[in-house]
């Protein structure tokens, strides 16, 4: 039973953690957050701020699906 324990031990001990966001998940981040307040500032009333929060949220893939249908992609 310790044979096991040993193994198991050394199993978790050689795993290693690889973050593959790098940067652009910075750059997403302050961008989602830059739009939130851009789009809370400009809220009339609450449920509008939450549906600024909503826009901060999917902008990105409003703004390319611009770009292609701009350039007839």
């Amino acid at each position: 039973m310790s044979d096991e324990n040993e193994t198991s031990e050394k199993r978790h001990h050689n795993k290693k953690s690889v973050n593959t966001c790098g940067a652009s998940g910075g750059v997403y981040g302050m961008a989602f957050i830059g739009a939130a307040v851009y789009f809370i500032q400009h809220a009339a009333t609450f449920w509008m701020g939450v549906l600024g929060i909503l826009k901060a949220i999917i902008w990105p893939a409003i703004l390319v699906y611009k770009l292609l249908e701009y350039f007839k992609l």
